[in-house]
């Protein structure tokens, strides 16, 4: 049952009533107001495959580019290390509204004409990069949510990427859920040492409106099982009582199926911004 406990509150983490505000909608330099992932896949039939190659490649492109992108809040470039595809890796990006990725866009085209200026080279270049990557790619759009933990250490992370699923209740509530998730937050993920980064977001556009995803940051995966440990010694302390913890489970059934993936990656230190 303490694992169960477990898994039932860090994923009340997700939940938002669908007439919730997440955030308001302005331009702000603080507040990231949508986040971008894109899934892409690694081209299996490319002979001359070199990872050190790629990694310098996108490291050009994105002090060209990205790294320059006043319209980019924050950016990573994650691979697979235990996820149902081999081939796949997550391009994420963080914009401070949504006129912001139109003008991302934009800005991204000048940045590359400035960063390559001969015609040739610039084509030489992209069409090198391009065929590292599969033609088929997926992207996804979300909304970040209140109670995170920013990441602040540096170096390579191992990232724990959650994704469970709504139900949405009629006598649900914001205020409900917002009070449970902000205790649980402060009073586990927070206290955590092992969890250097706890991003919680929500559907925004993409293909399943019910899909709500925690990122854990940890710094190596022998931390990721201690995290789980160090996770459920907090609750146990906080929730001390057999009532307490059937109150909060009761509310996690209330407002998720109980499904859930599990996907882990690896962070790409030099490409985030």
């Amino acid at each position: 049952m303490k694992k169960v406990y477990l898994f039932l509150i860090s994923c009340c983490g997700l939940m938002l009533m669908p007439d919730m505000q997440l955030y308001a909608q302005e331009e702000s330099a603080q507040k990231p107001a949508y986040i971008t992932v894109t899934t892409l896949h690694w081209n299996m039939d490319k002979e001359d495959f070199d990872m050190d190659k790629w990694k310098a490649m996108e490291k050009e492109y994105f002090d060209k580019v990205t790294a320059k992108n006043e319209h980019i809040m924050a950016s990573g470039v994650y691979l697979h290390r235990f996820t149902p595809d081999n081939r796949e890796l997550l391009s994420v990006t963080v914009y401070p509204s949504w006129e912001a990725i139109d003008k991302s866009g934009s800005r991204n085209g000048e940045l590359v004409r400035e960063g390559w200026p001969d015609e040739q080279a610039r084509k030489a270049f992209f069409e090198d990069r391009n065929s590292y990557y599969s033609d088929f790619h997926s992207d996804e759009i979300y909304a970040p949510m209140d109670n995170v933990k920013p990441l602040t250490s540096p170096g390579e992370k191992i990232l724990l990427v959650r994704r469970s699923h709504l139900k949405f209740p009629q006598d649900g509530s914001y205020d409900e859920f917002n009070k449970a998730h902000t205790d649980y937050v402060n009073n586990v993920f927070k206290k955590n040492d092992l969890v250097k980064g706890y991003y919680p977001v929500m559907h925004a556009w993409g293909a399943d409106r019910r899909e709500m995803v925690e990122a854990f940051y940890v710094d190596s995966m022998d931390d990721l099982d201690k995290m789980f440990e160090k996770n459920n010694e907090l609750f146990m302390a906080k929730w001390n009582t057999d009532e307490l913890r059937e109150e909060m489970q009761a509310m996690a059934t209330k407002y998720f199926t109980g499904v859930h993936g599990d996907y882990i990656y690896t962070m790409v230190p030099e490409l985030r911004k």
